[in-house]
């Protein structure tokens, strides 16, 4: 199944953003990658930033180009604002919903966790990390995985709530409530400027 599997420090520096989680290679080194990374112009082009913000999204949520341009079709097809569509369905994704709900610290864990078949959606074993979740859908964990210890340490761990998302820890078991508002999805990403992009 296709995934990045490239260097993980240098495209948060490249961003200048933990995508990733925390890094230590950013803090260290608050510029960008590569030889010229200290002194590399400031200025950039429309067309740059609006890449940037398309490459940001993709690697923040896991997605390579062509499901990142499959669900941006979807999201304009759909009525409403496209940037916050999009960022909705990627939201949706199902190692996306682990990780929400604080079942591995990860996004990267979160789809390792899908694929092992870890995890069940409304009772079912669903082992395809973009599965889309609806409304009232509920992702819980198996029976024979909660004793875990990857899991029980990132919930033990996980200090965050989402108010799209219920959380039953006595049953590790988790129900998407709604969508999320704009204000719900914390990432740094400008999604106009991906709309923008792909408007040309």
């Amino acid at each position: 199944m296709a995934r990045y599997t490239g260097p993980r420090s240098k495209v948060a520096r490249r961003f200048n953003d933990p995508i990733f989680g925390p890094s230590k290679a950013l803090q260290k080194k608050a510029y960008p990658p590569g030889h010229h990374g200290r002194n590399r112009r400031r200025k950039q082009s429309e067309y740059a930033l609006q890449l940037m913000e398309k490459q940001k999204a993709k690697y923040t949520y896991g997605v390579l180009e062509r499901q990142f341009s499959n669900l941006f079709d979807k999201a304009s097809r759909k009525t409403g604002i496209t940037g916050e569509l999009l960022l909705q369905l990627l939201e949706a994704r199902l190692d996306n919903i682990v990780y929400r709900l604080g079942i591995a610290p990860t996004r990267r864990g979160a789809r390792q966790l899908v694929l092992h078949k870890h995890i069940l959606v409304n009772g079912s074993v669903v082992n395809i990390p973009s599965f889309s979740v609806k409304i009232g859908d509920t992702v819980e964990v198996r029976e024979k995985s909660k004793s875990l210890l990857a899991i029980t340490d990132s919930l033990a761990a996980n200090n965050k709530s989402f108010p799209w998302l219920e959380w039953d820890g006595s049953a590790m078991s988790g129900k998407v409530v709604a969508m999320p508002l704009r204000d719900e999805i914390p990432e740094n990403i400008q999604e106009q400027l991906i709309v923008e992009l792909y408007s040309k």
